[in-house]
């Protein structure tokens, strides 16, 4: 029943980002819009516009089924960290939940990997490696 749970979370949580917050900044970065953004790393607004972007539909598409879902829920995890506690910082919590709900989320994906049912455990035992590092952040 927990790798159930797991496939419920991590589906959830990567298509409602991907498909909520990721295909709009998809699709305006390459519209040719301007884009104006938060440079919170001082890497330029497209730079930092380009990183959450790929974060919230590369990323969490790779969360939706599973593939190196300890690994790519790392970039959800900051990016989620930045919206919430900068980007908007001064906001009621009203404002943060959201960010704190998906937060919570894939810091909990993170925690316990995508599960049985996840692509990266059909091949999991194929990876030979002694890096328990390596072994953890690909289970």
């Amino acid at each position: 029943m927990q790798d159930l749970g797991l496939l419920l979370i991590r589906v959830i949580a990567g298509l409602f980002m991907a498909f909520g917050h990721g295909l709009g900044k998809f699709e305006r970065f390459f519209s040719g819009e301007e884009i104006k953004f938060m440079d919170f790393l001082g890497i330029g607004m497209s730079a930092s516009f380009f990183l959450a972007m790929s974060a919230e539909f590369f990323m969490a598409l790779f969360v939706a089924i599973g593939l190196f879902t300890r690994v790519t829920t790392i970039p959800l995890i900051i990016t989620m960290i930045v919206a919430a506690f900068v980007a908007h910082g001064a906001d009621p919590f009203a404002k943060k939940e959201l960010s704190l709900l998906f937060l919570t989320m894939f810091t909990a994906l993170f925690l316990t990997g995508g599960g049985k049912y996840s692509i990266s455990n059909l091949f999991s035992e194929k990876i030979k490696t002694e890096n328990k590092i390596v072994k953890f952040l690909l289970g």
